[in-house]
């Protein structure tokens, strides 16, 4: 549905931040489901660590943060010139609990289900996960920047 250069369109965060590879699927007032593919050569787990590596959980966050603003910026457009000046949201509040690690060659499916939304805001639940296993979850709330 939007690839990385669409997903530029919307985020703005770049390289080395902009970590959202695609997302696949979205159902306006219903979900968003995105991808992240955790590649080898992502800086981070060269330090991460060296012996075993594993991505940190900040970023898995920040990967799930991408995908919910993605979310409320596709969810918010009422037409698709309203994505070609998306609306810049930032995180209020984070909970998050984290049940197994991502490894490199991990394909992370994101699910974003909004609990309440708003014309500025919203709060998210949202899930990561490889394969079957459920990697993460967390309820991101957001606002609009003014």
């Amino acid at each position: 549905m939007l690839n990385n250069e669409q997903i530029q369109k919307i985020l703005p965060q770049r390289y080395p931040f902009l970590l959202l590879d695609k997302v696949v699927d979205f159902k306006k007032n219903e979900r968003l489901i995105a991808i992240k593919n955790a590649s080898i050569n992502e800086e981070y787990f060269m330090g991460h660590f060296p012996a075993k590596p594993i991505m940190p959980g900040v970023l898995l966050i920040e990967v799930m943060g991408q995908a919910g603003i993605i979310f409320l910026n596709l969810n918010n457009a009422e037409s698709e010139d309203d994505l070609q000046k998306p609306d810049i949201y930032y995180l209020y509040s984070v909970k998050a609990r984290f049940f197994n690690p991502i490894s490199p060659g991990d394909k992370i499916v994101i699910e974003v289900l909004p609990v309440k939304l708003t014309k500025d805001s919203g709060i998210m639940k949202i899930t990561a996960k490889v394969g079957d296993k459920e990697i993460a979850r967390a309820e991101l709330a957001g606002t609009k920047h003014k």
